[in-house]
């Protein structure tokens, strides 16, 4: 026998060994996880959800194997949680258990563990989460000079919506460039103009970053990451864009650092250069130029993202149902009139407008499965035994359109949030963003952007389709990390 028969008569052999081995592994780790449907070696349950829906091939899979059951993404296993009862447990009731932060393979290559969003490292993210929420809050995240900041930016998008002259166009060249510059103001210390060429690359690399991610090509890397890192495809795309928005946060903390007065911190950057001082002389400290680097460019994105696919997606709604934007133009004119700026106060004489907000934000379900989450240690759940950083889905959708929590859980009705006397209603399963220990950063962020820029829109503007609006999808173009609108046209008619 030849050395290359040998060599191919030893292949032949390991290859069936191997899959048995895996298969072995596999069928051993289900017996201690939540039914779900049979793996196959090494391409999990590739067959179940490989349709590029995975939001919904995930829900399909829950009304045969219930709230609670696994899957295998490749050879990971992964607990799916649906419904607000079993995601409560996972994000409020028992958060302890599941507080680390699951894998996202497409982001966590370029963060590698650092920074405060995508770190699985728990006293990491205990520190910079700790520093990150004291230094936002003093850099007016929730505080009245950033409703100012917002105020103030709301008008410079009026000024450039006036521009367009009535014409239509996509409303994303506009609507993603206002929140970025709040979120530049609060970690850096300045805003951008509209036409800034760095503004404009930042929005697009990072709105490509989530549409692809959230597409097939990102579900498909997270279920394969170790072969799809070496296979060509848009995919890709994703790795250098993360890489040119680090390089842009690492000049911009070079120049604040430049400048810095340690006697006199102007934003997120500037205290935590000031922190990193103070530390130099900890070996252990999480204080240093990555984790700033990687915590501020996670938390521009995020609410970035957040905040302006909500307005996008908010826009496009309001399209579709021209009668609500009646409903809200009258209340604007009721309460806070043509001559003064909206402000949050009016909210809470707007019931119909929160209710409006909070129904558009639950029907857009922002982050479908929520971020995932891992086991802090092994566990006991729901009869089950579950080993230590084991990957959990805690399916937001879930909750946002479960039926016993919203009377109608899968139509657009701002009547989820009204009682019977029209005054808002607030509903526990209502968590867009999360809840619990866990929760997005910038909440209270997102609340007051979505009311004032949206509110201010309208209280300047008409909207108007180039279709008709039978003819306008709300259902979102990719679902997947993010929920992401199909493009659509509109024009801004004064009022």
């Amino acid at each position: 026998m030849s050395l290359s028969e040998a060599v191919s008569l030893l292949l032949t052999l390991s290859v069936p060994c191997l899959i048995l081995v895996m298969s072995f592994k596999l069928l051993w780790k289900s017996w201690t996880l939540p039914p779900g449907p049979t793996p196959l070696p090494l391409l999990g349950n590739f067959l179940q959800i490989c349709k590029g829906d995975l939001v919904q091939s995930l829900l399909k899979l829950s009304e045969k194997y219930g709230e609670v059951f696994t899957i295998y993404l490749g050879s990971r296993p992964v607990i799916v949680v649906t419904g607000y009862k079993a995601v409560k447990e996972v994000y409020v009731d028992r958060s302890d258990d599941f507080l680390a932060r699951g894998d996202v393979h497409s982001f966590d290559i370029c963060y590698k563990n650092y920074g405060i969003a995508f770190t699985s490292n728990m006293e990491r993210w205990r520190e910079l989460r700790s520093f990150s929420l004291s230094a936002l809050r003093d850099f007016g995240m929730g505080k009245r000079n950033t409703e100012e900041q917002i105020q103030e930016e709301a008008q410079c998008l009026v000024a450039e919506l006036k521009k367009t002259k009535e014409s239509f166009f996509d409303p994303r060249l506009f609507l993603n460039k206002a929140p970025c510059n709040i979120v530049l103001t609060i970690m850096f210390g300045n805003r951008h103009d509209y036409e800034d060429k760095e503004l404009l690359d930042v929005l697009s690399y990072m709105y490509e970053t989530i549409f692809i991610i959230s597409s097939f090509w990102g579900q498909l890397f997270e279920m394969f990451p170790t072969i799809m890192r070496y296979i060509p495809g848009r995919h890709q795309k994703i790795f250098d864009n993360l890489r040119k928005l680090l390089l842009f946060v690492e000049k911009r903390v070079e120049m604040n650092k430049n400048t810095l007065d340690p006697n006199n911190p102007r934003n997120y950057v500037d205290a935590f250069l000031i922190k990193m001082e103070k530390e130099k002389m900890n070996p252990k400290s999480e204080f240093h130029l990555t984790n700033l680097v990687n915590s501020t460019l996670q938390i521009i994105f995020a609410a970035v993202e957040t905040i302006s696919t909500t307005l996008i997606y908010s826009l496009l709604i309001l399209l579709k149902y021209p009668d609500i934007i009646a409903k809200i133009h009258k209340e604007i004119d009721q309460v806070i009139g043509q001559d003064r700026n909206p402000k949050m106060q009016d909210r809470n004489k707007m019931p119909f407008t929160d209710a409006v907000i909070h129904e558009i934000q639950r029907f857009i379900d922002l982050v479908p499965m929520g971020i995932p989450r891992k086991t802090t240690g092994d566990i006991k759940y729901r009869g089950y035994s579950i080993p230590k950083h084991t990957n959990v889905f805690p399916m937001l959708t879930s909750v946002l359109k479960d039926p016993t929590c919203f009377p109608y859980p899968n139509e657009f009705n701002p009547k989820n949030f009204l009682d019977e006397n029209g005054e808002f209603k607030k509903n526990d399963a209502f968590m867009p963003l999360a809840t619990g220990k866990r929760n997005c950063l910038g909440e209270s962020l997102v609340r007051m952007e979505v009311f004032l820029f949206l509110i201010t829109i309208l209280q300047n503007f008409n909207l108007k389709s180039p279709v008709p609006q039978e003819e306008l999808d709300i259902t979102p173009d990719v679902s997947g990390l993010e929920n992401i609108p199909k493009p659509y046209k509109i024009a801004f008619i004064p009022r």
